[in-house]
């Protein structure tokens, strides 16, 4: 019942497509953030409660995106191949809706709403403020990979919908667009 890796695997493998079609088809993966020692520490949502710390997410060998470990589910991971929250681009944060036994940090992702206030400290000090502007569910196979990582704005990701029990998987991921307000 937890964050499917399948959805996320089909993401991250257009992903490192989406990144070197923008990188101009040289066949890079130049990752924003390893330009910078900034990053983000803390996600922070009033309308849900939530106060979670954030934790490095890169590519595996096999080059897709890496999920926060099921051991630490209310810990959220900030995808280092996308920019620190507060810089312009795409920023994206990936969190599990929920364990074997238990919900997660993004268990109540799916109930947030347009024009609701997103905050993600950063290790400068800074806070960057986002407002939320729409919430979807996509079928996984239907992941919009450009619009998620290459877009200016936050992005949420988490499993949800139907739980697909032949497949151990939701079928569907739950995602979060927000435009920036501030980085101060």
């Amino acid at each position: 019942m937890a964050l499917s890796t399948r959805g996320v695997i089909i993401a991250g493998a257009v992903t490192g497509l989406v990144f070197a079609a923008v990188a101009g088809g040289k066949g890079t993966t130049d990752q924003p953030a390893a330009r910078s020692s900034v990053v983000p520490k803390r996600i922070d949502i009033p309308a849900l409660h939530l106060k979670a710390p954030l934790m490095k997410l890169g590519l595996s060998d096999e080059g897709d995106v890496e999920l926060p470990p099921f051991d630490k589910p209310t810990t959220a991971g900030w995808y280092t191949g996308s920019v620190v929250p507060g810089d312009p681009g795409a920023s994206v944060i990936i969190g599990h809706v929920d364990t074997k036994t238990a919900p997660a940090v993004f268990y109540r992702l799916r109930d947030l709403r347009e024009g609701e206030v997103v905050k993600v400290a950063r290790s400068d000090g800074k806070t960057a403020s986002y407002r939320v502007d729409s919430v979807e569910r996509v079928p996984k196979d239907d992941f919009p990979a450009e619009r998620v990582y290459t877009e200016d704005g936050l992005r949420l990701i988490t499993c949800g919908g139907n739980f697909d029990w032949s497949r151990h998987e939701y079928r569907d991921n739950i995602i979060v667009y927000a435009s920036l307000i501030r980085a101060a």
